[in-house]
């Protein structure tokens, strides 16, 4: 027992200086390559062993020939690790050095896609990293892409419907002022409704921008989704006898919610204006709420005849107004923005489908006894 323990501490003692060369080789070349950190790996596990065998043999007594034979036993292990190790790292170094490289070029070119060939498997989780990074960059440059486009598009629309209001503005002023009106009344309540028409564009922009700048105040409250869809309908009927449109109440449950009643109105309001404006006469808009564990759905559905599908993604974009054939007269393609916008801020979300004959806006809230709104599907 007494010779294994003293094997055992030549062992170690030998083991454990090789150990502490190759930690101090470690540190001096810690910002080295990868290959020569792997080379001074092999090279001290060998040494240690080499010299704990070294150690063990000069304290047997054994004889000159079996010394040297175990020696070169332990040289030709080194070597062979050695080399091991140099290959394993030249390839090691290759694949980050081409890693580098397709980085690199993800810098320039806003797109990254990985070398092939093998790979450690860190070195693969960082390229599929990587990856997945440059996937989330390019969504984030299309978003910001089709934000700019909306807010140019919006400022064209925002000027061209400014400048028609005021123009005319001018134009019956001056001929006040030259008194040359031949019904001034008339005049001045044409005055009246364009000064109207400016200030509720002013105030979409102003709710707009308060929308975006996550600072829309709101005083939520419980109530039931039964009066928020009478108050919409009440406010919108007077608008669909004047287009000739039937406006219509479908199935309505009064399931309760935490909303901002105010907002949540206009909300309706806006999507039952749209519906109405877009029906032709002897159409029909209707309004339903459905309740569903933990949402209510509140949907408005028309018959403007459909919308086309490459404009369905865009329907809520700000300044958004689709074709001429289905451009209201008035506005500047807020609404639907400042809808999305509020229920948003509701905790909501709103979409949008085709379906016989018009489309759909559903609106999904949770309800007053909490849960997620969830999509709506077909009923």
């Amino acid at each position: 027992m007494r010779d294994v323990l003293l094997i055992a501490l030549y062992a170690l003692a030998g083991a454990a200086a090789a150990g502490l060369l190759g930690a101090l080789a470690l540190w001096r070349l810690r910002h080295r390559s990868v290959a020569v950190s792997l080379t001074v790996v092999a090279a001290v596990s060998v040494t240690a062993m080499f010299a704990g065998t070294f150690s063990v043999a000069r304290a047997m007594f054994l004889s000159s020939h079996d010394l040297t034979v175990v020696t070169m036993v332990c040289a030709m292990a080194t070597v062979v690790s050695l080399a091991t190790a140099l290959l394993l790292g030249r390839w090691v170094v290759a694949r980050s050095n081409a890693l580098t490289v397709a980085a690199r070029d993800f810098g320039h070119s806003g797109s990254f896609a990985a070398p092939d060939g093998d790979a450690t498997a860190e070195l693969t989780a960082l390229g599929r990293e990587l990856a997945a990074t440059s996937a989330r960059l390019e969504e984030s440059r299309a978003r910001e892409r089709a934000l700019d486009a909306s807010r140019r598009e919006l400022v064209a629309w925002i000027s061209h419907d400014l400048r028609t209001p005021l123009a005319g503005l001018r134009a019956m002023a001056e001929a006040l002022e030259d008194g040359v009106a031949e019904d001034p009344r008339r005049y001045l309540r044409q005055i009246r409704a364009e000064s109207d028409r400016l200030d509720a564009m002013v105030g979409d922009l102003f709710e707009l921008s308060r929308i975006h700048a996550g600072v829309l105040p709101l005083s939520p409250s419980r109530m039931s989704v039964y009066d928020l869809v009478g108050d919409a309908l009440a406010g919108a009927e007077p608008l669909a006898r004047e287009h000739g449109v039937r406006l219509v109440g479908e199935r309505v449950d009064a399931a309760p919610v935490e909303v901002d009643g105010k907002e949540m109105t206009r909300v309706l309001g806006n999507l039952l204006v749209n519906a109405i404006r877009r029906t032709p006469a002897d159409g029909t808009v209707a309004i339903a709420a459905r309740q569903r564990p933990g949402t209510v759905v509140l949907s408005v559905t028309d018959a403007c005849g459909g919308i086309a599908e490459d404009d369905l993604p865009r329907v809520f974009d700000t300044g958004w107004r689709g074709s001429e054939a289905r451009t209201p007269p008035a506005g500047a393609g807020l609404g639907l923005a400042i809808v999305r916008g509020i229920v948003e801020a509701h905790a909501g979300r709103v979409t949008v489908r085709n379906v016989p004959g018009g489309c759909r806006f559903d609106v999904c809230l949770p309800t007053a006894d909490g849960g997620s709104p969830r999509p709506p599907t077909a009923w």
